[in-house]
C-alpha cells in the first residue's frame, strides 16, 4: 500500500596568478591581459557557465540523496488503497509515517501503524502483498474479546473516540469470550481497522509481530481528494 516530502562558493581571485615577488619597480606587467580585455573575458564566460552548471548538478544530486535518506530513515509517504480505515482514512488519502527513531516498544494502544504484509493474510484486495495500515487495539500480554459489538481489553470496554457513535463491529474477535479472552503473545500486537464491518485485520490473520512494523502514522496531508492536514 505504499505511495510520500524537505552557499555556492564565490570566486576570490583572477585568472592567472601573479608570480611571487611581483613586477620589477616601475615596469609594466609582463603576463596576461587586463581584467576587462576582450580575449580573456570571452574565454572566461564559457568556463564560468560550465562551473555554474556543474554546481547546479551537484546540488540536484545532493537533494536527491537527501530525499532518499529521508524516505529510507526518517519519513515515508503512503496512500490508502481500501476503505478499511474509514472514516479516519479514506481511499486515496495520503499519510506520512515516522520511521526515524521508531521502535515498536514505544507503540501505544490507539496508534495507527504501517506494517509489512502479514504472512497469514488470505483476504486479497487492493493492498495484497503491500504494506498495511491499521490501528493498534491490544498490546503484548493484554487480553481481548468482543461482546455485544464492543471491544474489551484487559476486561475493560475499549474507549474509541475516533469511531462513529454507532459503528458496527462486524466479525467478532475469534476464539475469545469474557470467560476466556484471547491473550496477545509477547512481542505481538492486535490490529483492527476503524471500519470494523469491512476490514481484514487481526481477526482474520492474527496479531502481528512488532518487528514487522514500519512506522507510526503521524500526519495525514491529503484527505477526500484535497489537501487536508491532520496530525495524529
Amino acid at each position: 500500500m505504499a505511495d510520500p516530502a524537505d552557499a555556492a562558493p564565490t570566486e576570490g581571485g583572477r585568472d592567472g596568478a601573479e608570480p611571487a615577488g611581483g613586477e620589477p619597480a616601475g615596469g609594466e606587467p609582463t603576463g596576461g591581459e587586463a581584467i576587462g580585455g576582450g580575449a580573456v573575458a570571452g574565454e572566461g564566460k564559457p568556463r564560468r557557465r560550465g562551473r555554474a552548471l556543474a554546481e547546479v548538478g551537484v546540488l540536484v544530486a545532493v537533494a536527491v540523496v537527501l530525499a532518499g535518506l529521508l524516505r529510507a530513515f526518517a519519513f515515508e509517504s503512503f496512500w490508502i488503497p481500501s476503505g478499511s480505515m474509514e472514516p479516519t482514512l479514506m481511499v486515496y488519502d495520503r499519510v506520512l509515517a515516522q520511521k526515524a527513531f521508531f521502535s515498536w516498544h514505544d507503540v501505544r494502544e490507539g496508534d495507527i501503524v504501517v506494517f509489512s504484509h502479514p504472512p497469514l493474510d488470505q483476504c486479497g484486495g487492493p493492498q495484497d502483498g503491500g504494506d498495511l495500515v491499521k490501528r493498534v487495539i491490544a498490546l503484548p500480554g493484554q487480553t481481548i474479546y468482543s461482546a455485544a459489538g464492543r471491544i474489551y481489553v484487559d476486561g475493560r470496554r475499549l474507549a474509541e473516540p475516533y469511531l462513529p457513535q454507532h459503528d458496527p463491529l462486524g466479525p467478532a474477535i475469534p476464539d475469545a469470550t469474557a470467560q476466556h479472552p484471547y491473550r496477545v503473545p509477547p512481542g505481538e500486537f492486535y490490529m483492527l481497522g476503524d471500519n470494523r464491518a469491512d476490514s481484514c485485520d487481526s481477526r482474520f490473520w492474527g496479531p502481528i509481530k512488532g518487528s514487522s512494523m514500519v512506522g507510526t502514522v503521524v500526519l495525514m496531508y491529503w484527505h477526500n481528494g484535497h489537501p487536508d492536514f491532520h496530525w495524529f
